[in-house]
């Protein structure tokens, strides 16, 4: 009898276990990342975005990819080299929550460094931050409303 009762007690506690999402299943998840992902798909760079981490994205929406003009949005994603360094510029290594944002200058995944500003919300080298600390089992999202773009 207490075999049962145990057993059941760990089958209920299964079903209802919640289990993070890594940081690309994260974003497709929310339904609001969908060139995010294609783009990530066509650099590479999911695998990378799925591994152990963590890592801390300032996650361009699809209307922050609309912004970029549709021929050089298509551009973009057939030049691998170019658009793996737009998509790294967007990661920070680590987890960075909200509550330990900081401006000025923060080195990024892809070598160059981004500008945090803060004063009249945040905002990452000029695109504003539209929801935070989305949390992934490898790391943190952070949404923005532009690509942003290294120099």
């Amino acid at each position: 009898m207490k075999r049962i009762i145990l057993a059941s007690i760990l089958t209920f506690a299964a079903t209802f276990s919640v289990h993070a999402a890594d940081i690309v299943d994260t974003a497709v998840g929310a339904g609001k990342f969908t060139t995010l992902a294609t783009a990530l798909k066509a650099a590479g760079l999911v695998e990378t975005l799925k591994g152990k981490g963590p890592f801390t994205v300032f996650a361009p929406t699809d209307a922050a990819f609309a912004k970029i003009p549709k021929a050089d949005l298509e551009a973009l994603l057939k030049d691998k080299a170019k658009l793996t360094a737009v998509l790294t510029y967007h990661v920070v290594a680590g987890k960075v929550m909200a509550a330990d944002v900081k401006a000025g200058k923060v080195k990024t995944v892809q070598g160059a460094s981004f500008t945090v500003t803060t004063a009249g919300g945040v905002k990452v080298d000029g695109a504003n931050v539209t929801a935070t600390d989305i949390i992934a089992d490898n790391g943190v999202i952070h949404v923005i409303d532009t690509v942003i773009i290294p120099k």
